[in-house]
């Protein structure tokens, strides 16, 4: 397929997405349930479908497939070379979490129509997708069938189909992953948890090798692509990489705006628009680790535990409207703010810090972006990051996104997502096409 209609077939997929063509899912949550067996689990009255639920025993081997089936794509048009911009297969394959234990993680690999235009084999492009909420109707993998589902309990945005749809354009295959417990639905979403999101990311290359009819093979290109979550999943896959996955080469990371630091992010996004991700992230470190939850019922009131289960069936939008700006003071048994409670608790100042990302050095060439006025993910952090890879001797190229700052965290997050993404796509295209980046970590001392 030529540049032009790549670009053409881009634009087209970019307008698509953004007016939600052929991508409403109506449900009503009465009628969703009532149609169900007593079997089939029910999230917010979207019925998950069976294809979820792992079964009992799991493969041996990190990224094995264990089930795959047709992903019918919401956004998609027939084409000369096949349906466009591809051929979607659901995915359930094994990782491993961060107690070491086996568990199955959902997801998606696509197959392009497009060619690729570089030489070689066709590259691959792993996804990790921003915060979609925890409950498993927001997953990614769902998005990309229902990239806007709403009923009266629940709104689900398959936002990540944007940035997915633009690298199949460039005839790159994708793999996206769900991360541990978001779709699968045998365990909560251990939200920002930094060994099961890498683990994830990087099982999802080895399982897009083995699916039937795929392109990509052990000797294809591979990329890492995320923003926000998504960013934090990326950089930790690129620093676990070569202890947990030698087997997968990365020719390129893109991490944007990493929620690197969990004590300095937790402080920023309580009181926020997305207040409710403190929730999030406080079910899924009880998720990891159990015995923080003597904790959990000593410092939450009723209120506090309430929020947990509510938002453990949450999407964005769901939280966005239920708990936006919520003070984390309103959820304890003393008015404390979840972060004074983190500071004043040393296992959970050691959880925390143990999620520290920039400890180790990345594999391969890694472009971390941040806006500077972000101050839900604060740019302050993000940058750190760079900072502590650079000192590493990592091979860094960073950019600060200069936008003015508005009155939403919120919008002053997301802004940098869309003004970023095609500078974002093309420095990762080019690793893929084997052109070498240049480290800018000398630029740092002038680089706000």
């Amino acid at each position: 397929m030529p540049a032009r209609q790549r670009r053409l077939l881009a634009a087209a997929f970019t307008a698509a997405a953004c007016l939600g063509a052929q991508s409403l899912a109506l449900t009503t949550a009465g009628a969703a349930t009532e149609s169900t067996a007593s079997a089939d689990v029910v999230s917010r009255g979207v019925t998950i479908p069976a294809f979820y639920t792992p079964p009992t025993t799991l493969p041996t081997a990190d990224g094995t497939l264990i089930r795959t089936e047709p992903l019918p794509l919401a956004l998609s048009l027939p084409g000369l070379d096949g349906t466009l911009p591809g051929t979607a297969t659901r995915l359930m394959y094994k990782s491993t979490d961060s107690n070491g234990q086996p568990v199955a993680v959902t997801g998606a690999y696509i197959e392009p129509s497009a060619d690729w235009s570089g030489t070689g084999p066709r590259p691959l492009v792993a996804v990790a997708p921003g915060t979609l909420g925890q409950g498993d109707q927001c997953s990614a993998s769902m998005g990309l069938e229902h990239p806007l589902s709403l009923n009266s309990q629940t709104v689900s945005v398959g936002y990540e189909d944007l940035a997915i749809y633009r690298l199949l354009a460039e005839g790159v295959a994708v793999v996206v992953t769900d991360y541990v417990g978001l779709g699968a639905t045998d365990r909560l979403h251990t939200y920002v948890n930094r060994t099961d999101e890498a683990h994830a990311v990087l099982d999802a290359v080895r399982a897009a090798r083995s699916v039937g009819g795929a392109s990509v093979t052990a000797a294809s290109p591979v990329g890492l692509y995320g923003y926000s979550q998504g960013g934090g999943a990326t950089a930790a896959a690129a620093e676990l990489q070569s202890s947990y996955a030698p087997d997968v080469t990365l020719a390129g990371t893109y991490a944007g705006a990493p929620p690197a630091d969990l004590t300095s992010v937790t402080e920023a996004i309580d009181g926020s628009e997305l207040a409710g991700a403190l929730g999030w992230s406080l079910n899924g470190f009880l998720q990891s680790d159990p015995d923080l939850k003597p904790l959990a019922e000593a410092h939450l009131n009723d209120a506090g535990k309430a929020a947990l289960t509510d938002l453990s069936t949450m999407c964005v939008a769901d939280a966005l409207l239920g708990y936006g700006y919520t003070k984390s003071t309103s959820w304890t048994t003393d008015g404390q703010s979840i972060s004074d409670i983190i500071a004043s608790t040393p296992a959970l100042k050691d959880f925390l810090d143990s999620q520290r990302i920039g400890t180790l050095k990345p594999s391969g060439p890694v472009r971390l972006a941040t806006g500077v006025s972000d101050n839900l993910v604060p740019h302050a952090q993000a940058r750190g990051l760079a900072l502590d890879w650079c000192a590493k001797g990592a091979n860094v190229t960073y950019k600060a996104v200069v936008l003015p700052g508005v009155g939403s965290a919120l919008l002053n997050h997301f802004a940098p997502l869309l003004t970023d993404q095609t500078d974002a796509i093309s420095w990762l295209t080019d690793r893929l096409t084997g052109r070498p980046a240049v480290s800018n970590c000398w630029t740092m001392p002038v680089q706000p």
